[in-house]
C-alpha cells in the first residue's frame, strides 16, 4: 500500500509540475489554480499514507514542510524566488516531504532526508549553468561590439557587475522593446546632484519591472542610452525545479554526486 501511495504522489508531483513548466515558459506565469488543485491532493495522499507509517515519520512531513516554506518565504521575499516557484516547492513538500520508499530500496545514490531540500539543490545546480551562456554571450557582445561592457557604470561595484554579468547578457534598446521575455537589469535615476545617472539591478522586483521597462525605454528614445542595456532573460526557475525533481527521483542530489566523483580516491 506504501509503495502505491509513494507512486500516486510521484505520479501527482510530475504531473502538476510539467504542466507548470509548460505555463511558464509560454505565458511567464501560472494560475493559482494549479496549487489550489496540486496543495489538498498532495496533503490528502501523503496523510492517508501515515496511517501505514510508523509514528515518526510525522516529524519528517512537519520539519520537511516547515523548512522548505520558510527558505521558499525568505527567498521570494528577497527577490530571488517567484510567487510561482515558492508554491511550487511548498506544495512539493505536502506531496514528496521524503524520498519515495519504491524508489530508496532500488537507489545507491545520496538524497537529503528533506526531499525537497534535495529538489531545490539540484535546481539551483541547473539554473547555475545557465552562466556559462551569459558569459559566452557578452564575450561576443563585447568583440561585436569592441566596446565596454559596463561603460555609464563606473560608480558600480566590481560584486554588482560581476552578478550581472553571469545572470544577464546586453541587447540594443529595440530588443528589449520588441521581447516580452527579457527584463532589465539596469534602472536610471537622478542622484543626489540631480543628474541621471544608470545603475545596475541585482535583485529586479516583479512588481517595479514594468516602471523600469517604461524609464529605460524613455531614456533610449532620449538618446541617454547609446551602448545597449543589461538584461535577464527571466529563465523559469519552475522548469529547473520540476528537472530537479526529476534528477532526484532517479539520481538523488547532483551536489553530492559531484562531492563524490570529485573526492573519490582514484
Amino acid at each position: 500500500m506504501n509503495e502505491i501511495l509513494d507512486g500516486a504522489r510521484v505520479l501527482l508531483s510530475l504531473s502538476i509540475l510539467l504542466y507548470a513548466s509548460w505555463s511558464d515558459w509560454k505565458e511567464r506565469e501560472v494560475s493559482n489554480r494549479v496549487w489550489i488543485v496540486f496543495a489538498p491532493v498532495a496533503f490528502a495522499l501523503t496523510t492517508v499514507q501515515y496511517v501505514f507509517l510508523p509514528p515518526e515519520y510525522l516529524l519528517y512531513y512537519v520539519l520537511s514542510f516547515s523548512i522548505t516554506s520558510g527558505l521558499s518565504v525568505a527567498l521570494f521575499y528577497a527577490g530571488a524566488f517567484g510567487g510561482a516557484d515558492a508554491k511550487a516547492l511548498m506544495c512539493l513538500a505536502l506531496a514528496l516531504p521524503y524520498y519515495p520508499s519504491f524508489l530508496l530500496k532500488n537507489s545507491t545514490s545520496f538524497a537529503s532526508p528533506l526531499f525537497p531540500i534535495t529538489v531545490f539543490s539540484n535546481a539551483v545546480l541547473l539554473a547555475a549553468l545557465s552562466v556559462f551562456y551569459a558569459l559566452i554571450r557578452n564575450s561576443f557582445w563585447k568583440l561585436r561590439k569592441d566596446a565596454k561592457l559596463f561603460a555609464g557604470f563606473e560608480n558600480e561595484s566590481a560584486w554588482r557587475k560581476i552578478l550581472v554579468l553571469v545572470t544577464g547578457y546586453k541587447v540594443e534598446l529595440s530588443t528589449l522593446e520588441r521581447k516580452g521575455h527579457v527584463y532589465p537589469l539596469e534602472d536610471i535615476s537622478k542622484n543626489e546632484a540631480g543628474e541621471e545617472e544608470r545603475r545596475l539591478l541585482v535583485f529586479p522586483k516583479d512588481e517595479t519591472q514594468e516602471t523600469v521597462l517604461e524609464r529605460i525605454l524613455s531614456a533610449g528614445r532620449e538618446g541617454k542610452i547609446r551602448n545597449g542595456v543589461w538584461v535577464t532573460p527571466g529563465l523559469p526557475l519552475l522548469i529547473f525545479i520540476t528537472a530537479g525533481l526529476i534528477i532526484a527521483l532517479f539520481f538523488g542530489d547532483l551536489v553530492w554526486l559531484f562531492l563524490q566523483f570529485f573526492l573519490a580516491p582514484r
